[in-house]
């Protein structure tokens, strides 16, 4: 996979010193680990990848097609091909128009679009101290994908000390123009829940300049963060998918896709999760519908 901007991110694994905690001193390891353990890729101009394995002049959409829209975490990038048998054999995401990643490596993220004959973009938001590699999110899609860009997210994870980006491109969905972001918030005790709005509003921030229909899917380790992005004018057609991912032993509803300028067909099931994820990954596979901006 080809890298711009920055340096390449395929970098030697992270190792750390730190021993076991006492009691008396957990809090001053919790400190040594959210500083010491994580390198972030903070430069909002990369690192990031692309790749096209898509066709060069993809056939015009019909009249009356409707842009699919996917999201799926892929738990460190590691059950890569039963992610791909999941997506080849899945009738729910078949055809999808974007497919947006969570928890991706430059390998992954390059397999995938290789296999799937898609386009690809790719921003790690840092060398994650858990797998030694790049962690971070990609977008696929069968069409081209133009303007690419990266937003940093503020507040880095309790414990990890990793601090996210989001990744972000202009689907050209035949005439139309499409912005999509794919995004991973930390985990449900990774970050404040005022930390987390702080994390969406710079994200919602960044879309509020599109001159285009919006899609912001995502992993966002919440249900609850959904009413910030409807406040801000976005619809949420996966409010009710049900569970996407289990915490502990609670099962969550955590995966989700919004959108603005897009609305979903009301003559269908307009969105879903995919129950059998085939063992691919901790999460399942969430998916949406949009009619055509026009």
């Amino acid at each position: 996979m080809a890298a711009s901007s920055a340096p390449p991110t395929s970098l030697t694994t992270l190792t750390s010193a730190l021993g076991r905690s006492r009691v008396g001193v957990v809090f001053l390891a919790a400190v040594l680990v959210t500083s010491c353990t994580a390198l972030n890729y903070l430069d909002p101009s990369g690192p990031s990848y692309e790749e096209r394995f898509a066709a060069t002049s993809p056939p015009t959409p019909a009249p009356d097609a409707r842009f699919l829209a996917v999201t799926f975490n892929i738990a460190y990038a590691v059950k890569i091909d039963l992610a791909l048998e999941l997506l080849r054999e899945s009738p729910s995401m078949q055809g999808f128009d974007v497919l947006a990643l969570q928890e991706m490596d430059v390998p992954g993220t390059e397999q995938l679009a290789r296999e799937l004959g898609m386009n690809a973009l790719y921003v790690p938001s840092a060398v994650h101290p858990k797998s030694g590699r790049d962690f971070g999110c990609a977008i696929l899609s069968p069409w081209p994908l133009v303007e690419p860009g990266k937003v940093v997210l503020p507040v880095a994870g309790f414990g990890s000390g990793v601090q996210r980006s989001a990744v972000r491109a202009t689907v050209l969905w035949g005439e139309d123009r499409i912005r999509v972001y794919s995004l991973h918030l930390p985990s449900p005790l990774g970050v404040t829940g005022a930390a987390r709005r702080q994390q969406l509003a710079v994200l919602l921030a960044d879309a509020a300049d599109s001159g285009d229909p919006v899609v912001i899917a995502g992993d966002f380790n919440s249900k609850d963060v959904g009413k910030q992005l409807v406040a801000g004018g976005y619809s949420w057609p996966t409010r009710d998918v049900g569970t996407t991912s289990k915490f502990f032993f609670f099962g969550m509803s955590i995966d989700h896709i919004f959108a603005k300028g897009l609305a979903s067909p009301a003559d269908t099931a307009a969105a879903g999760v995919v129950q059998d994820n085939l063992g691919a990954s901790d999460h399942r596979p969430v998916w949406t519908l949009f009619h055509a901006p026009r």
